[in-house]
């Protein structure tokens, strides 16, 4: 069944119903997926699980602010005192500023710093459900205001608003990270293939299934409550162009091999299919369904990009089982000019780097897997390092933005937490008590009156230090537990650093959750593919000390190196996600070419025809995702560079390390148990003869099949 369907793709008249079929599909897809950016949702709020305590003050709240409201602080300066000019041009931008759109309330403001050399105006947002995006329009039309004739006065606006603004503009350059990513691929199939026109087609391929999987997103997004944000569109971008292109280096690799043994290319590719399709389906199918176990995190951002990705994985799967294939037989044999593979040629692999790996792990296997599993374990000590409760707000960028430069003026000025205030919604019984409470809390430096209305009250406070940092949210936690003590007052506290609070502590629920349940599915779908129990386990656990390596030395890297204020609280999950789908997914390919080969060959032998066989192809694929990943670090975010680290450091790691000599010298070793209790395992095995008795050749180069 599975032989006859893959012959659908190489067909002398399905390969062109498939080409006409996608181009069909990419003509409403190239629609709709421009559309993908109308329904991001950018403010923190929509982040939030509906239950978190910050959520639901936001709510309450908004009796007693317009709407949702995004703080922006607007900061002037100059370094040998303000002038009654420079107070009179702050008073005229606030009337300005109340001319623009989105500007709610009355401006607090201007105020002069005690020691004369600053000015202080909050003026409130209304984001409108545009999040980010909107505040972003009225952070740009205040600066060209505070600019206009400031003889000298220094302008900047920081706060919520003023970051939501950098960061629209950091993730601008998502047009820039798919030209790098595509460019990355294309130099690395070039090296891979040294042929100039062959990289075309997957990147064609992963283009057309990135264009088709926004198009899905985007409807999910409308009309199913999906939830998508801008970091979900970058991260999308280059896993696509990553996994698709992962996915045609191993179709490519495969069909490259029966266009040798086939002197018709559709009965190649139909071969081609049918002996890679099983490996490419089941490393597919293992990303995909790891990043749906992401809809059990109560973070809305994480829940949104686990189905997100996940579409992304499986239109580029489908793109690569059928499009890819049918361009490849429509192209024929030229495509791979000069190198073209002639029927009856054989392909030399005596001298390949991957037998010759094969044959030194061979000979002293037990000691290379325990001395390469220690290796990975002292890395993986660094992940006591990592310190990954959150970026505090004046370290979310690589570069020094209009918010930080401003923050930093304020906080030599003014109070660290003026303008983004925490606050607390109580019975407005409660209020002068709620407003005593709060005042005798470590960290808060004043209390304004309560506003009642409604029966319940509203008082805002002023944190010493800077929102968003791990003193503040120190004193949140201090000021909620006080708060939550006052009898039937039912206060709740909410701001912004309560939001980072909650969502911090959101992610580390997240994690204990998320990380076993990804591991038991991992777990079956391997056994599922490869019928056992052993060989599964061994690949989890090479996967999990890869990680934990990957993230030991990235912590080291961002501790001592690239001098990195923290990380993300999510950070450790999404890079475990990542690395361990993807982990598995060389580990399979190479897995389940061993067991092919060990089907006539035996265990020991099947594994060193398995690594020369799958080495360079693997090898090429990691270089290709790595570099994909690597391309977020061309975005001035500090989050974007870390999870482009990580993954890419995790994936070479893996490909180099982890699946070419730890995998392999596990499967040397432990020989046919590593396929208990499938029939395999009953399978007679040959003896372990000395590494240099083998004789790859034939079996390589088709002679011995």
């Amino acid at each position: 069944m599975l032989r006859k369907l893959m012959t659908l793709p190489s067909g002398r008249i399905a390969k062109w119903a498939i080409l006409a079929c996608w181009l069909a599909l990419l003509i409403p897809a190239f629609l709709l997926a421009g559309k993908l950016g109308d329904v991001e949702k950018n403010d923190n709020s929509a982040w939030l699980p509906s239950n978190a305590e910050a959520t639901k003050v936001i709510e309450q709240a908004k009796k007693f602010q317009p709407a949702e409201t995004l703080p922006a602080i607007v900061i002037y300066d100059r370094p040998e005192g303000v002038t009654p000019a420079d107070m009179a041009k702050a008073q005229a931008d606030v009337e300005a500023f109340k001319g623009i759109d989105k500007v709610v309330g009355q401006p607090h403001g201007p105020v002069q710093a005690q020691d004369g050399r600053a000015i202080q105006t909050v003026v409130q947002i209304d984001d409108g459900n545009e999040g980010w995006d909107g505040a972003h329009a009225v952070v740009e039309a205040m600066t060209e205001i505070g600019e206009e004739n400031a003889d000298g006065l220094g302008f900047h606006v920081t706060g919520p608003a003023g970051y939501a603004s950098d960061s629209i503009t950091a993730f601008g350059g998502g047009g820039a990270l798919g030209m790098i990513t595509a460019l990355v691929v294309v130099v690395i199939l070039l090296f891979t293939y040294r042929s100039p026109l062959l990289p075309l087609l997957p990147l064609l391929t992963a283009g057309g299934a990135l264009v088709m999987a926004e198009a899905v997103i985007y409807l999910l997004a409308k009309n199913a409550g999906l939830t998508v944000n801008t970091q979900t569109s970058l991260i999308l971008t280059v896993l696509v162009f990553g996994a698709a292109t992962d996915y045609a280096l191993l179709l490519i690799s495969r069909y490259r091999e029966e266009l040798r043994r086939h002197e018709d290319r559709h009965e190649a590719m139909a071969e081609a299919l049918y002996r890679s399709s099983p490996a490419i389906i089941a490393s597919a199918a293992t990303v995909a369904v790891s990043l749906l176990v992401l809809l059990l995190a109560t973070l809305n951002s994480t829940k949104g990009l686990g189905p997100a990705c996940a579409v992304g994985i499986l239109v580029g799967l489908l793109a690569m089982v059928t499009l890819m294939p049918a361009l490849l037989v429509i192209c024929g044999r030229w495509i791979f000019w000069p190198a073209r593979p002639s029927y009856g040629s054989v392909a030399t692999a005596r001298d390949s780097i991957w037998t010759r790996i094969g044959t030194a792990v061979a000979r002293r296997p037990r000691i290379v897997w325990i001395g390469t599993a220690l290796a990975l374990a002292v890395m993986a000590i660094g992940v006591v390092g990592l310190k990954a409760d959150g970026i505090p707000s004046k370290g979310q960028f690589t570069n020094e933005s209009q918010a930080v430069v401003g923050e930093e003026i304020q906080a030599r000025h003014f109070p660290a937490g003026s303008g983004d205030p925490i606050y607390v919604v109580a019975k407005a019984a409660s209020a002068e008590q709620v407003r005593s409470v709060l005042s005798g809390v470590p960290g808060i430096a004043d209390v304004a009156p309560p506003m009642i209305k409604d029966g319940e009250a509203f008082v805002l406070g002023t944190l010493r230090d800077a929102p968003g940092s791990k003193a503040a949210m120190r004193t949140v936690e201090r000021a909620r537990t006080e708060v939550h003590r006052i009898e039937d007052a039912d206060a709740r506290l909410g701001g912004s650093t309560a939001i980072a609070l909650d969502t911090q502590q959101s992610a580390a629920r997240d994690a204990k959750v998320i990380i076993p349940v990804v591991l038991v599915v991992v777990f079956l779908i391997l056994a599922l593919l490869l019928r056992a129990i052993v060989a599964p386990l061994l690949l989890m656990a090479t996967v999990v000390l890869s990680f934990g390596a990957a993230l030991g030395v990235s912590a080291l890297m961002f501790n001592h190196v690239f001098d990195f204020a923290g990380a993300d609280s999510n950070f450790p999950l999404l890079v475990f996600v990542f690395l361990v789908a993807l982990g598995i997914d060389y580990n399979i390919f190479l897995v389940t070419r061993v067991r092919e080969e060990a089907l006539l060959h035996g265990t020991r032998r099947g594994a060193r025809i398995g690594l020369s066989a799958t080495g360079g192809v693997i090898t090429s694929a990691g270089l290709v995702l790595a570099g994909t990943f690597a391309a977020l670090g061309s975005l001035p975010l500090v989050f974007a560079a870390q999870l482009g680290f990580a993954v890419a450091f995790g994936v070479l790691l893996d490909t180099m390390i982890v699946r070419s000599v730890l995998v392999t010298a596990l499967t040397l070793d432990v020989g046919r148990w590593m396929w208990w209790p499938s029939r395999l395992f009953r399978q007679h095995d040959d003896p372990r003869p000395a590494a240099d008795e083998y004789d790859l050749e034939p079996v390589l180069t088709g002679t011995g099949r």
